[in-house]
């Protein structure tokens, strides 16, 4: 292990409460809403949506039930990420029926192993003579991988181990087919996934196995000859899906070797996923050189391919990175599961380097890209995240079929609601963080956490209408003269800060863009951080093209847009004066609570009969009406834009 590979660390789940502000409202909702929705559709229980029967197939698979398989290859994984997300809510929350019902569903996912080990519904009850012949497309390990995290994180949450034994004998089984050694295969996973939860596995254990089969399998990837061309050859040149007939190895991130591989190329959550795990090896190991390949990756994705919601992967042709500054608005793909990939990378980039630029990254794709994906009741799910949307065209352009204009109640593809939901209810590990020195803060949300400092228990709690303002305050409690460090993210957006102790005025020292505070701490002391928070008209670089003569409203962290219940329809006839005042007002009563902004602008008409005229457009004052991006298409269906005419 490195040196410096374990300073900062994750805080414990238990010791995290989510109170209030955005975060606490969205956490609530999934608590209330998501987890118990999303149990009716893993049992078929919705109406008029694409059936799951992911449950159902583990009851096949245990021989509770007859029938046939149901669904996709990777069925299994959703009922993983329910799991998982559930382990989270208890962790915090008790809730005595639901773990009754997580532990009903464990015990039917124990009865479905096989005696080797093996564990998987498709191919225990479809295909059961063709177990790990198709690597590429099959996502044996990707759900494997899912299973994985959801034992680890219910382990976490109630120290039971049947789910963790479950998957760790099924591990062994990989392990021992899986490697470098004489006689094993040199495959790796088609969608990465198991590599990421195979680090999380060896935090619990410390069994150097276990890290060593996630490095095998990064290591692995990339390298000559091509396994997934070999395994190909060997069952007759079939595929599972038509179009891998065709897709080249850059569509999942094997086209070269990890280290050698400098751009995002292919299917963006692959390849976020994959980054999750080469970033918590390289900080385990310390190994520069996976360093430097994780850093150069980072680089590219955030400053040439991401949207500024936080959106990535901009194609929906393979769902996929393309190229750089390839970025489209209304034909965006921008998958939910994407940003939330991008989130778990940035974090354990965090880990790695303590640099707050990854926290800020979370930020942006949580509160845009991430929530966007989610209803206001949590009833209703995107699975695609445009910038901009005209239902119409949705709805009759083959080009555009991919974007939906309202959300969805399911999807037949169910990938991104339960991981929004898993994402949603560990927030409170992206809020805190630990190390050497202290305690830091990267999020602001009502929130409580307990610290111990020199075996004194300690509680910080967050009171705050972040992001609608920008004050926080963090309340110590407990302390008697411990003395520790409390860091506090200067966010990117914020340019004017100030920072009280006790209502006075305190010179935080700024490292690493945290304000830090080193002090003997004592009951009762209190902390305000006051930030600035104007609206901003940002603006992309000219290689983006879409945008030329566009700018985008941003506040705080928060992205904002135009939608027609608001503005009327043809958004794109909006013009936002450049010098034009901007106006804002927290409205409790709009989507359960939001800051709506207001600015002058102007509606360009062409008046006449004819398709072209060679009149110059008449313009007419308007004022143009702002929600925030993640909450559009919650009062009614219609039109949408972030990026407006300047």
């Amino acid at each position: 292990m490195a040196e410096n590979s374990k300073k900062i660390k994750i805080v414990d789940l238990k010791r995290v409460k989510v109170t209030g502000g955005l975060l606490g409202e969205k956490y609530d909702t999934v608590l209330r809403s998501v987890i118990p929705y999303q149990w009716k559709a893993l049992n078929d229980e919705l109406d008029d949506s694409e059936p799951s029967h992911a449950i159902e197939n583990f009851k096949i698979a245990a021989g509770l039930s007859t029938g046939e398989f149901h669904g996709m290859v990777f069925q299994d994984s959703d009922v993983a990420k329910w799991l998982e997300a559930v382990a989270y809510q208890l962790a915090v929350n008790s809730n005595k029926e639901l773990k009754k019902r997580a532990d009903e569903v464990i015990d039917i996912i124990a009865m479905a192993q096989q005696e080797d080990g093996y564990l998987n519904t498709y191919y225990s009850v479809k295909e059961p003579g063709n177990r790990w012949t198709n690597l590429r497309e099959c996502h044996e390990l990707y759900c494997a991988g899912h299973m994985l995290e959801a034992a680890v994180a219910y382990y976490h949450a109630t120290s039971e181990r049947k789910l963790l034994d479950v998957m760790i004998r099924f591990i062994d089984l990989i392990d021992s087919l899986f490697g470098p050694d004489e006689g094993k295969k040199k495959g790796y996973p088609g969608h990465q996934e198991i590599e990421l939860a195979l680090m999380r596995l060896y935090d619990v254990t410390g069994e150097p196995r276990h890290m060593n089969l996630a490095a095998y399998f990064i290591n692995e990837r990339g390298q000559k000859p091509n396994y997934f061309l070999e395994e190909w050859e060997k069952r007759g040149r079939t595929n599972h899906w038509s179009p891998f007939a065709t897709w080249q190895d850059d569509y999942n991130q094997a086209h070269l070797p990890v280290r050698e591989q400098d751009k995002a190329i292919g299917h963006a959550v692959r390849a976020v996923y994959m980054y999750t795990a080469m970033a918590d090896l390289a900080r385990e190991t310390g190994d520069e050189s996976l360093k430097k390949a994780c850093r150069t990756l980072w680089e590219n994705v955030t400053n040439r391919q991401m949207y500024i919601t936080g959106g990535i992967g901009s194609s929906g042709y393979q769902e996929a990175f393309t190229f750089d500054f390839d970025m489209p608005n209304d034909t965006a793909y921008n998958e939910t599961c994407a940003s939330i990939g991008l989130v778990f990378w940035a974090l354990r980039m965090f880990l790695m380097d303590g640099e707050s630029q990854y926290a800020d990254v979370i930020e942006q794709a949580l509160y845009n890209g991430v929530l966007s994906g989610m209803s206001e009741d949590g009833n209703r799910f995107f699975y695609v995240n445009p910038l901009e949307v005209k239902p119409e065209s949705c709805n009759r352009r083959h080009d555009k079929e991919h974007v939906m204009p309202v959300r969805q109640k399911w999807f037949k593809c169910a990938c991104c609601p339960p991981n929004l939901a898993r994402l949603m209810t560990s927030i409170g590990q992206y809020v805190y963080f630990q190390d050497e020195g202290g305690v830091g803060i990267n999020l602001y949300a009502g929130s409580r956490y307990q610290y111990e400092a020199q075996g004194n228990p300690i509680q910080l709690e967050q009171k705050t209408n972040y992001p609608w303002e920008g004050t926080v305050s963090i309340a110590v409690g407990g302390a008697s003269g411990q003395k520790f460090s409390l860091k506090l993210r200067k966010p990117g957006w914020c340019d004017s800060w100030k920072v009280m102790i006790n209502e006075q005025e305190e010179q935080a020292c700024l490292v690493k863009d945290y304000l830090t505070i080193d002090r003997s701490w004592i009951d009762g002391d209190r902390v305000e951080l006051v930030m600035d928070m104007p609206v901003k008209t940002m603006y992309s670089l000219t290689e983006l093209q879409e945008n030329a003569g566009k700018a985008a409203v941003v506040r705080g962290p928060v992205v904002y847009c135009l939608e027609e219940a608001d503005n009327g329809s043809n958004l794109s006839s909006l013009i936002l004066k450049d010098d034009a005042h901007f106006h804002v007002e927290y409205d409790g009563s709009l989507l359960k609570g939001v800051s709506r902004i207001t600015a002058k602008g102007v509606r360009e008409t062409v008046a006449g009969e004819s398709l072209y005229s060679d009149q110059a457009p008449r313009t007419e004052a308007t004022d143009l009406k702002f929600i925030p991006y993640y909450a559009w298409n919650n009062r009614q269906d219609g039109e949408m834009l972030v990026w407006v005419r300047v």
